[in-house]
């Protein structure tokens, strides 16, 4: 129709870019493992050692020294242990990543025919597979740190530290060898204040960990207490009958 108007046409809305709303722990920095399984280890180990001289009847004064000496050698023991396993493991990592640096300067061809199979492997389409492979192997250091990922599953700028490894393992040991040591070195007499101590740890440490590995909490509490639990009564029993049959 003459004379009406037209509305000029909106020009389309544009969505907004999504944001990235979460983030994720360290999960490779070397010192979660060794500092979880070293208080686990340091309250069931130190607990059933424990129990297991109480057991035999044994004088609380004993029992004291037994339980200092089995926090002071179990520290130092894992602490070593790990150190020993994370050194290892980064100078194995080092070494393979070695031979891919030489195998990227012999035949670069080859590793890039290799990276592209990798990705056509894992759905990508083939044309796309060997473009993604040459545009990554432009830059020799990200070749290889892609190669390391995605043949040896390791990123090498970023193995773990020994050290901390070994750090972590010796306080987190200590401190969960502690709890069940605890009541003796404050003048008790009796197992049942550390064993009360003990579970109430060992409850506790599992109900946190299951905060790390998303298990419901008194589940991961449960779980720990039955096993630390389990073992600290077996030492008990072992520890009577030895020390029955020695009197």
């Amino acid at each position: 129709m003459k004379g009406a108007l037209v509305e000029p046409q909106s020009e389309p809305r544009s969505e907004p870019e999504p944001e990235i709303d979460h983030t994720h722990r360290d999960i490779a920095g070397g010192w979660l493992r060794p500092a979880v399984f070293g208080a686990m280890d340091g309250l069931v180990s130190n607990f059933a050692l424990i129990a297991g001289v109480a057991g035999s009847d044994a004088a609380a004064k004993t029992i004291a020294i037994t339980g200092l000496a089995g926090l002071a050698g179990g520290a130092f023991s894992m602490a070593a242990g790990e150190y020993t396993s994370v050194a290892s493991q980064s100078e194995l990592a080092r070494a393979e990543v070695e031979i891919e640096r030489l195998e990227l300067v012999r035949a670069p061809e080859a590793e890039r025919r290799e990276l592209a199979e990798l990705y056509i492997a894992r759905g990508l389409d083939e044309d796309l597979a060997h473009q993604v492979a040459t545009q990554l192997s432009r830059d020799p250091e990200l070749a290889l740190e892609v190669h390391a990922r995605e043949e040896l599953g390791v990123d090498p700028h970023d193995l773990p530290s020994p050290w901390l490894a070994a750090g972590s393992s010796f306080v987190f040991f200590a401190l969960g060898a502690i709890l069940p040591l605890l009541p003796y070195l404050l003048g008790a007499t009796a197992l049942w204040p550390a064993l009360a101590l003990t579970a109430a740890g060992l409850f506790g440490a599992g109900a946190v960990v299951s905060r790390v590995t998303a298990k419901p909490w008194w589940f991961g509490g449960l779980r720990q207490l039955l096993l630390g639990g389990a073992a600290g009564g077996l030492t008990y029993l072992l520890g009577m009958a030895i020390g029955q049959g020695i009197g």
